[in-house]
């Protein structure tokens, strides 16, 4: 069966009369900058994955898509980081057509799968903290129901170019494979508006909703004053970082995929073209510094793991602080609100 989608015969033969986007050294620095993210990523998603397996502590409910989120994007990181590596080492595209959809599917999967994750996150603490559904306890059939969803929905959406609807192609300079944003064809341009619409923007709307809802109701349990100003504060400033987190490795890759598919006409550079897709790769780092270092039952187990069992800050007290803020939150949110 043929392999579907488009491919650029200069990263199958690395032709040297074919002009490069970048000078030699352009595509050093690049696998260099992608290198660094890439051993980040797997070093610290690893070890969200390991501290949750070794303490019972961690096996919480509400901490099922943190992991989940952290194996989303360990497979982004291996799967999109590594060949990004050493593609760019090798100054053009080193896996041939079956590797370019090999990775734009697998990069695809886990990244949508994450995106999903982040959403998961959201709506739990919105459920938890904010109560819709009255007293409203989260048990681990409902975490793993959510996590069987964000992989499902992401199969669901990322098989169909290995089908025929929709595509895999070359992207930024040439030393990635993404979704084919630019063809022209009927089939491809309506998967491609039907993945934004239920793969990026059902999420984006779901987090955006679910923490505002979320920063609200602590805005008027801080008006009862107690710990729970103090809890409002904290969650505040998680909410700012996860935004702009967010805004900063999606939106970019977002916009530059709907301008071509509504403006086939418009010239971008492949330089210009390149920066989103690598922002789009590096949230796999953003995520577990966000959503695990900022969750100081994690910052216990994670900093001694990634220190070899030296904790450079105080963390003693870490479970009896983070205990006391959430009681501080639960106790006085009314099921109303």
């Amino acid at each position: 069966m043929a392999l579907p989608g488009p491919y650029s015969p200069m990263s199958i033969t690395g032709d040297p009369t074919v002009e490069p986007f970048f000078p030699r050294y352009g595509y050093t620095t690049l696998s260099v900058v992608m290198g660094i993210v890439t051993v980040t990523a797997v070093t610290l998603n690893v070890t969200v994955i390991t501290v949750t397996a070794r303490h019972r502590q961690l096996r919480q409910p509400l901490n099922y898509a943190l992991v989940n989120l952290a194996v989303a994007d360990l497979g982004t990181a291996l799967m999109g980081g590594v060949p990004a590596v050493l593609s760019n080492a090798a100054g053009h595209h080193i896996t041939g057509r079956a590797g370019c959809i090999l990775e734009g599917f697998s990069v695809a999967l886990f990244g949508i799968t994450a995106l999903c994750s982040v959403a998961l996150i959201a709506l739990e603490r919105m459920f938890v903290v904010c109560r819709p559904l009255g007293i409203f306890k989260l048990q681990a059939w409902h975490a793993a129901v959510g996590m069987g969803i964000s992989w499902v929905w992401s199969l669901i959406w990322n098989t169909p170019p290995l089908f025929g609807w929709g595509g895999y192609q070359l992207e930024g300079v040439n030393t990635s494979c993404g979704p084919d944003w630019s063809g022209r064809q009927p089939g491809n341009v309506s998967y491609i508006l039907s993945y934004f619409l239920l793969c990026f923007a059902v999420p984006i709307t779901l987090i955006v909703v679910s923490y505002a809802w979320l920063l609200w109701t602590l805005r008027k349990v801080a008006q009862l004053g107690g710990g729970a100003a103090k809890a409002e504060a904290k969650v505040a400033w998680m909410v700012v970082a996860i935004v702009l987190a967010f805004l900063v490795s999606w939106l970019p890759y977002a916009v530059l995929a709907l301008t071509v598919v509504f403006d086939p006409e418009v010239k971008i550079s492949p330089l210009v073209a390149m920066v989103p897709v690598y922002l789009a790769k590096s949230s796999t780092v953003y995520n577990p510094l966000i959503y695990i270092f900022m969750n100081k039952q994690f910052q216990k187990y994670a900093v001694p793991f990634l220190f070899c069992g030296w904790s450079p800050w105080g963390l003693e007290d870490l479970d009896a602080e983070a205990n006391t803020t959430v009681s501080s939150v639960n106790n006085q949110v009314s099921p109303e609100a």
